[in-house]
């Protein structure tokens, strides 16, 4: 079996990031870093040749089957529901509190954003996209936390420094309030 094949198969059967360990492990081929990058791309060549939706790409710290960004709005539809109930807005804020202001502790997060987020960290915990990092060197030295790899994987990024800017926020934020001002004057002009 050639081991392209195989290096595939393992990334789509693979339930989190296929890491070159474990596809080194399930293969039994001793492949470097730079191989595993080239039949990455190789495959890559061959799914954008055939017109496939679909691409390999290295998240956290590994591989995964990723949709091509063009069809976003339609997976969006799709997705935002399922991502919604697994994350409440008030899980979601403080995840993103942790992630771009790491390590932090809870009287921090507090601090920001007003309320206890007790209940909040307690989910992130158990689900796995946070975890404790440290301790703070203040009185008391409380914990403080920070993203995982599974959460790089939840968001599709390869690092932190993928996050995108506050800047590219605020107008991703001004378009949206934009496109949804626009779609409401469009239905009120059909009443």
């Amino acid at each position: 079996m050639p081991l392209h094949q195989q290096v595939e198969a393992v990334i789509f059967a693979s339930e989190d990031a296929a890491t070159i360990s474990t596809i080194r492990q399930v293969t039994g081929a001793d492949l470097t870093a730079g191989q595993l990058e080239s039949i990455v791309t190789e495959l890559n060549t061959g799914y954008a040749a055939a017109g496939l939706t679909f691409r390999i790409h290295r998240i956290a710290a590994g591989y995964r089957f990723l949709t091509e960004s063009r069809f976003a709005g339609i997976l969006k539809r799709l997705l935002t529901p399922k991502i919604r109930r697994k994350l409440s807005q008030s899980v979601l804020e403080v995840l993103s509190v942790i992630a771009y202001r790491q390590p932090v502790t809870k009287g921090e997060i507090q601090q920001l954003r007003g309320t206890s987020p007790d209940y909040a960290v307690d989910r992130l915990l158990e689900r796995g996209f946070i975890t404790v990092s440290g301790r703070a060197d203040s009185p008391g030295r409380p914990l403080q936390y920070g993203t995982t790899k599974d959460f790089l994987d939840l968001f599709g990024l390869h690092s932190l420094r993928d996050l995108p800017r506050l800047r590219e926020i605020r107008e991703i934020l001004q378009e949206k309030e934009a496109s949804e001002y626009l779609a409401g004057k469009g239905d009120a002009g059909h009443s």
